[in-house]
């Protein structure tokens, strides 16, 4: 190492580079001068000044004039050497200024065992060193949950079992004796009734009188028997004359809505139960009831199945938003296939093309009745008129899609085949 980049030797009496010693100057060292004081050392850093002490101590240090190659400014310098040193090894305020101290390198003096740490020592054991926490198995992502099954909405056991108890006691009564089939007529008729009545008092207030709707709609579906359509309109009109005499009895306050409602529900029910009567009347008179039922039967399972298993597409759902449109064209196809075959096979004179265009008015009709019973409910905020029928509800909500259907095919069945 050239020793003009740290300055000039040190003048005579001060103490060299290497500090006083016991044997003299060394050789080969620049003799102390007027050097020192040259212009041109003014430019130079001095070389730092060792306090005065017991140097490096050993035969390797004899030559104090050679570059030494364990020196303080090399990696292997043994650090522990330095007096007064901060404990590491190096002069006050010299700690860390080296790469193997920086990093980790060992002082050889004993002073800096007691403050060896990991940053320090790279042999350095911590005592019962803390486990490494085991690996924790990463979390299986939750499997993608299934779409959910459509419901049919019901009991489906109680209500086949329901509509096949019903369909055996209206066929028997339908081919044994034709009287005691209007008297089932007239009994769903004031079970209809007093549904109807029931869910307009609990819901909105409105007192529709019970009596004489019963009576009159009794009344009603044997006069439509026995005389016809006139007869059905005279106790339709007998009757609402005395759902208004029989509201007087009560105060003034709801009176018109009252018997409103009055007059409604005896036009909606037994009045339009009065055409199924009739229909009874002909001499084919069972063939076209039993064809009425199983055409407005045949509708709403098209509907409910084809509805369940494909619909989509909402019919109307404000006011029924169970019904979609692909339902409606499985009610739409079933109807004319049963109306076909009951048209060829059931009604004299009967033929398969009037059995289409009835079971396409067949299927029109039982939508449009059972949205008209939908907006009834939904306006009532219930979702069934009655408990009467386990998976059915309530009488009304079969009669439902028979009420309005009537009228339907006694007219088109009065138009193909006669009234006979």
């Amino acid at each position: 190492m050239n020793d003009s980049s740290w300055g000039a030797p040190p003048q005579a009496g001060q103490a060299g580079y290497w500090g006083p010693t016991e044997r003299g100057p060394v050789p080969g060292a620049a003799p102390a001068g007027p050097a020192y004081d040259a212009p041109e050392a003014q430019q130079t850093r001095p070389m730092p000044i060792v306090p005065d002490g017991p140097a490096y101590g050993g035969d390797q240090d004899d030559d104090r004039g050679a570059a030494r190659t364990g020196g303080p400014l090399f990696r292997d310098e043994d650090h522990g050497a330095f007096p007064g040193g901060n404990g590491a090894g190096f002069p006050s305020g010299d700690h860390g200024r080296f790469p193997d101290e920086r990093y980790g390198g060992r002082s050889g003096g004993p002073s800096a065992q007691p403050h060896a740490t990991p940053q320090h020592d790279s042999s350095y054991v911590p005592q019962n060193p803390e486990p490494m926490p085991a690996a924790q198995p990463q979390p299986q992502p939750a499997p993608a949950p299934a779409p959910p099954k459509k419901s049919a909405g019901r009991d489906l056991g109680a209500a086949i079992g329901v509509g096949v108890g019903l369909g055996v006691v209206i066929v028997a009564s339908l081919f044994v004796v034709k009287a005691v089939f209007v008297g089932v007529v007239a009994v769903a008729v004031v079970v209809g009734l007093w549904e109807l009545t029931s869910r307009l008092q609990e819901r909105k207030q409105i007192k529709a009188p019970l009596v004489p709707l019963a009576v009159g709609g009794a009344a009603m579906v044997v006069a439509g028997y026995v005389r016809g359509a006139e007869g059905a309109w005279v106790a339709m009109a007998l009757t609402a004359l005395a759902v208004l005499v029989w509201r007087m009895t009560e105060p003034p306050e709801g009176y018109l809505k009252d018997v409103t409602a009055g007059v409604f529900a005896a036009f909606y029910v037994p009045f339009l139960a009065t055409f199924v009567a009739m229909m009874l009347t002909a001499d084919d008179g069972p063939w076209r009831v039993l064809t009425f039922l199983l055409l407005t039967v045949v509708s709403d399972t098209g509907a409910y199945a084809v509805g369940w298993r494909f619909g989509t597409h909402k019919l109307a759902p404000r006011i029924s938003p169970g019904k979609t449109r692909e339902g409606l064209l499985g009610a739409v196809s079933f109807a004319m296939v049963a109306g076909a075959l009951c048209l060829q096979f059931l009604i004299d004179d009967g033929t398969w093309w009037q059995g289409l265009l009835l079971g396409l008015a067949v299927a029109a009709s039982a939508t449009l009745g059972d949205l008209g019973e939908s907006m009834i409910k939904r306006d009532l905020g219930i979702k069934d008129m009655g408990t009467l029928l386990p998976g059915h509800g309530g009488i009304m909500d079969r009669l439902d899609s028979l009420l309005p259907t009537a009228p339907v095919v006694w007219l088109l069945l009065v138009l193909f085949v006669g009234s006979g």
